[in-house]
């Protein structure tokens, strides 16, 4: 059986993107770090709309914690494989670059970029050996173009542009893809300390986009009919930046 792993998947774009996979009929593995009841709520989501899920809880940024985790599972689970893999886990970290600490920097890297290593490396091999797999990354508006007080958030998220089309192009043979998704601004737990009021008059299409938006973009590039869709970056912004 083809297993969905969503890492970050308890709560705002994670939460959706894992109700949406369910609902395509993927059993679905929730990842989280240490908020185990707003994964179970998730959980409840899935399962009460008829779907398969369970959680699996470990820090993206431990490489030795996502091995174990991950092959742990594999055990529990002979004859599946995760062909599904969605790198959602991200933090924002914000301030101006001369005042940024190194926990600051360092903290907001180790979960985008080096969680997407750690986590999409264990994963792969089973894809490239099953000649069959979709890879999708949640990058950011921040990534493209760059936001003042989030230089570490943004040089985490280009960092992750960069090597969803390096590694496309190192699988595509075996038929993997390997695609970005680039949200603006979107209501979720990490905006809510935004001024939505005013952002709002910056966006044309005048509102904050919604998690359940990007989850069907996620779901399309999981699908057979995007298996020509590899190396891409997909912006969802309402016009903010495109």
């Amino acid at each position: 059986m083809i297993y969905a792993l969503v890492t970050g998947g308890s709560r705002g774009i994670g939460r959706a993107v894992c109700v949406e996979l369910a609902a395509r009929g993927y059993p679905v593995i929730i990842n989280y770090a240490s908020n185990e009841a707003a994964a179970l709520e998730t959980e409840r989501i899935i399962e009460g709309n008829g779907g398969t899920a369970e959680r699996l809880p470990f820090d993206v940024a431990d490489g030795a914690a996502v091995d174990q985790a991950l092959e742990d599972w594999a055990e529990k689970h002979p004859g599946d494989y995760i062909g599904v893999l969605v790198n959602n886990a991200g933090i924002r970290r914000d301030a101006m670059m001369i005042f940024m600490q190194d926990e600051q920097w360092s903290h907001v890297l180790d979960i985008s970029l080096n969680g997407f290593f750690y986590v999409t490396r264990r994963v792969l091999k089973m894809m490239l050996m099953k000649r069959n797999g979709r890879i999708v990354n949640m990058v950011s508006l921040s990534g493209l173009k760059g936001l003042p007080g989030q230089t570490n958030y943004s040089a985490a998220k280009a960092a992750v542009i960069g090597a969803t089309k390096a590694l496309a192009q190192e699988v595509a043979p075996r038929k993997v893809t390997v695609n970005a998704i680039a949200p603006g601004f979107i209501a979720t737990d990490m905006t809510k300390d935004l001024d939505e009021e005013s952002l709002k008059k910056t966006i044309p299409a005048g509102r904050f986009g919604k998690p359940e938006e990007v989850a069907a973009l996620a779901s399309f590039l999981v699908s057979d009919a995007a298996a020509y869709i590899t190396g891409e970056v997909i912006s969802i912004n309402g016009g903010l930046y495109s």
